[in-house]
């Protein structure tokens, strides 16, 4: 069985998509030519397929241990990460002033696709150094920028999130770490879990953002501070000192990803870790969003990343694996050639499509909200709304692709050896960590559509409306996809109306209707999508462009799209107007079984 190929084409498809004005935009308001960003894929696809692929089993193999106090990889993983950042990865958005090489975001979540298909385990430590850089680079003081960001950007130091103590789970509000002031820093102490690269042995150093609490603060999430706690402190020159009180007190054992270690963390056993405050006090929540956001659309990638890399190990088997023989013939024939395998794929096929169709059209919208031009406002107001739904969205369909990827080996993908198994492990906690679906749906309906009274939701209908009527002057062309977007569009301005008129009647409406609503959405946002896609490959079909068959094959996939995952957006819509009466119908003694 071959390995990950970086699927160069494709990704060339849809970035081009979001920037039709030719190549992809800087930081700062340039644009890098298309040869140059088909050099940056091109050297990240033979460093993914060369160096970081044929880990990806060696990592779940071997994975990470707790030796000494000290958490240990592989030592090829940590040779790996030399050259990973000797190549100046971890920088590639970040800001040119402080070391970084100033990409935008769409560029880099192509390039961060990449990384996670390869080896998903792996491209966790990097996508955290780059969300932690973001969160100090926008809330940090001048001297904490000065001083931590060129060592992180060059992925000498890497980042971390703490957010998570076991009592409270998810709930942030109930979090009991604490920082005393103490001169121009605080000392902190306190436990936090599930800590993604909490300790290892690759960089030499380690960037904690934890959040704590100060003395005297609001009860509940209006009283956060974020701090930078390093593992090694850090002098104003960037010199390294001694080590900080932080200690490691396990790595969990884990179904997958074990080539990340997720470490148990303690804080500050004695006098406590010395940490510096990001911004002002009590608003750490605030500032950890940023990270977090960041974090949120890499993980909906991650649903992405491993679809595709199910994707090309079933393609490859069902090629190889000859079993059966057509309905009209007796002589056998490679599984590919059977119509319900034929299925399976074209389901992984259409919805890779989508969700990296979806996924950097939300980069795209980062990258003209920070422009500041004159749509940079409703780029906002529509990644704000776009963001829990990659997230949620794209996790949950790249766990159901995965999975069709391991049907259709049989019963060779239940077993080990093929490594379908570890693809399906791996992809199983990202609608998991950096916030579950269900809290991605509480925000999408709940901060995202009751809060504004619709407005940013029907904002983002109006672009699909718009979508449609372009179609309706093509009527000779993707009929279903048009067909399938008016009653997906109709669906979801419907779900929208009975959500908005009934959920202070009802309180647990939007919490019973949230998931529902956001699977809509996904599905519905996908869809169009496709659609521009589909109107993006016939403009370069009428224009006489000699990748026809690959063209061709665009405007195929957004009607498979549309008669096979668009119907379940009447699913979606006939739960969610149901409302939370059956939801909430049985009593705690009626759920129990007898």
């Amino acid at each position: 069985m071959g390995g990950y190929r970086a699927p160069l084409r494709e990704i060339q498809f849809w970035l081009g998509l979001q920037t039709r004005s030719g190549g992809a935009p800087l930081n700062d308001g340039a644009v890098l030519s298309d040869a140059d960003v088909s050099a940056v894929l091109e050297e990240a696809a033979r460093m993914a397929e060369e160096l970081l692929d044929p880990l990806y089993r060696l990592a779940d193999e071997q994975g990470a241990a707790l030796v000494d106090g000290r958490v240990r990889l592989p030592p090829q993983i940590k040779a790996a990460y030399s050259q990973f950042i000797e190549a100046g990865w971890v920088g590639l958005p970040a800001d040119p002033e402080y070391g970084g090489q100033g990409l935008g975001h769409v560029l880099a979540t192509a390039v961060n696709e990449i990384w996670k298909s390869a080896n998903l385990a792996f491209s966790l430590c990097p996508m955290l150094t780059q969300g932690a850089i973001e969160a100090v680079h926008r809330h940090g003081s001048d001297n904490l920028r000065r001083r931590f960001l060129p060592k992180m950007i060059s992925g000498a130091w890497t980042g971390t999130m703490n957010l998570t103590e076991s009592h409270a789970g998810s709930d942030l509000g109930a979090l009991r770490t604490t920082a005393v002031r103490e001169g121009d820093h605080y000392r902190l102490k306190g436990r936090k879990i599930f800590i993604t690269w909490g300790d290892h042995d690759l960089a030499e150093n380690i960037i904690h953002l934890v959040l704590a609490r100060v003395p005297d603060s609001p009860p509940g999430v209006h009283g956060i501070s974020m701090f930078v706690v390093p593992k090694i402190l850090v002098a104003e020159d960037g010199s390294l000192g001694e080590n900080n009180e932080i200690t490691t007190a396990s790595v969990e054992a884990k179904l997958g990803i074990h080539g990340s270690p997720t470490c148990v963390l303690n804080y500050g056993d004695d006098k406590g870790a010395i940490a510096y405050l990001v911004g002002e006090e009590n608003r750490g929540l605030s500032y950890m969003f940023t990270m977090m956001n960041s974090a949120r659309l890499a993980v909906g990638v991650e649903g992405l990343a491993m679809a595709e890399r199910a994707y090309q190990q079933a393609l490859a088997y069902s090629f190889e694996r000859v079993q059966g023989s057509r309905p009209w013939a007796d002589e056998p024939v490679a599984i590919f050639e059977h119509p319900d395998v034929r299925r399976m794929l074209m389901f992984m096929r259409a919805g890779t499509d989508a969700m990296r169709a979806l996924s950097y059209a939300a980069a795209a919208d980062l990258d003209a909200g920070a422009a500041g031009s004159i749509n940079a406002p409703k780029a906002l107001d529509r990644i704000s709304v776009l963001t829990p739904i990659v997230k949620g969205w794209c996790t949950e369909l790249g766990q159901e692709l995965v999975s069709i990827g391991l049907q259709v080996h049989g019963g060779a993908g239940y077993i080990e050896e093929t490594g379908a198994a570890q693809i399906f492990r791996d992809v199983r906690i990202t609608t998991i960590y950096e916030g579950t679906t269900g809290i991605q749906a509480n925000d999408l309906i709940g901060r995202k559509l009751i809060s504004d009274g619709g407005t940013a939701v029907n904002a983002l209908l109006d672009d699909v409306e718009r979508c449609l009527a372009a179609l309706d002057s093509t009527p000779d062309r993707l009929v279903a996809t048009r067909v399938a977007l008016r009653r997906g569009l109709e669906a979801a301005r419907d779900v929208v109306a009975a959500v908005l008129e009934g959920h202070e009647a009802d309180p647990n409406l939007a919490g019973a209707t949230a998931v529902n609503f956001l699977m809509l959405m996904g599905t519905l946002l996908g869809g169009w999508q496709l659609a521009l896609g589909a109107g993006f490959a016939t403009m370069q079909l009428d224009a006489g462009d000699a990748g026809r068959p690959f063209l061709e094959g665009k405007l195929v996939t957004s009607e498979f799209f549309a008669e096979h995952f668009m119907p379940r957006i009447e699913a979606y819509r006939a739960s969610a107007i149901a409302g939370s009466r059956t939801v909430m119908g049985l009593t705690r003694e009626q759920l129990e079984r007898s």
